[in-house]
């Protein structure tokens, strides 16, 4: 949800065409970082402790990771 907000104001800045509009957008991933997400994942980390854990350790917090190749 958080980066399709992201997208979605980056979407706002191109169709504005104007460097002025390009300002909000890393104070809103910072803002949404700070306020929004890391107190999120506080939340989560307590009430589901190693669960949240091993499932932060294997999804990415913006965009996913990489799967591992084997062979």
């Amino acid at each position: 949800m958080y980066l399709g907000l992201a997208l979605a104001l980056a979407g706002v800045v191109v169709w504005r065409g104007s460097a002025v509009a390009v300002a909000p957008w890393p104070l809103f991933c910072a803002f949404l970082q700070r306020f929004q997400i890391r107190p999120e994942e506080r939340d989560l980390a307590a009430a589901f402790g190693p669960e949240f854990a091993a499932y932060r350790a294997r999804v990415g917090r913006w965009f996913g990771r990489r799967a591992k190749l084997k062979g």
